[in-house]
């Protein structure tokens, strides 16, 4: 997979780092998809701070056959410390590394954490997705920013996630009575194709199978790299 050439350094300090993110916040682009997603990009990252390294897998999923089509695997040396907000800082070089060895282009990229949901409307799958110039969203396990009620226990239901009085995401209940997911717009594409694309591709538990495939496999990967048994 052919990427665009960088739109800025990533070897930078956390106020630069915060400087790019409000530079580049208004970069996104928030479009309905023009078709429902086929081939869907899971991304998930695992770090070593023993090793000092970062580990990527990204899947690709074929939503239609449900059934992973690519796998590839990339890791590189940590570069930028773990500051809440700054994820995407951290992860993206090394997530780089492994969307250039795919040989599929995804749909959309569906990545573990935020995306508009961001104190400064650019989490890691805005970020990703601007810098790609694919569709993004997000999906993440827990809370950066707003408030919430708690969406209906059925599967499929969702409640509205807010900040001052901004709609950032949503709260979606993938799975009857498990804790809900948080899906906000990345890039390219809208919240509600966001939601949809998360809800398609669940395969019966919590994560959508794109990006529960990730964490299982960037897992395996990183015991592999490190040598576990």
């Amino acid at each position: 997979m052919k990427l665009p050439k960088p739109i800025h350094p990533w070897n930078v300090s956390p106020r630069e780092a915060v400087e790019i993110q409000r530079r580049l916040a208004d970069s996104v682009a928030v479009a309905p998809l023009s078709k429902d997603p086929r081939l869907v990009a899971g991304v998930d990252c695992a770090v070593s701070p023993r090793r000092g390294r970062c580990y990527c897998t990204v899947v690709i999923w074929d939503s239609v056959e449900a059934r992973i089509l690519e796998v590839r695997n990339a890791s590189r040396p940590l570069e930028f410390p773990y500051l809440p907000g700054l994820l995407s800082f951290r992860e993206i070089p090394v997530i780089l590394d492994a969307l250039a060895l795919l040989e599929t282009t995804p749909d959309l990229i569906v990545c573990d954490g935020q995306g508009f949901a961001h104190p400064r409307r650019f989490g890691l799958a805005c970020h990703l997705g601007v810098v790609v110039s694919i569709p993004c969203c997000g999906c993440a396990k827990s809370r950066l920013v707003g408030t919430y009620e708690q969406p209906a226990p059925e599967r499929g239901s969702s409640s509205p996630l807010f900040d001052r009085g901004e709609l950032i995401g949503r709260v979606v209940r993938t799975r009857d009575g498990v804790k809900p997911v948080f899906v906000s717009v990345g890039h390219l594409v809208d919240l509600s194709g966001s939601v949809r694309a998360v809800l398609s591709t669940g395969g019966g538990y919590r994560l959508p199978e794109p990006t529960r495939q990730a964490d299982r496999l960037v897992g395996e990967f990183k015991r592999s790299e490190e040598g576990w048994r």
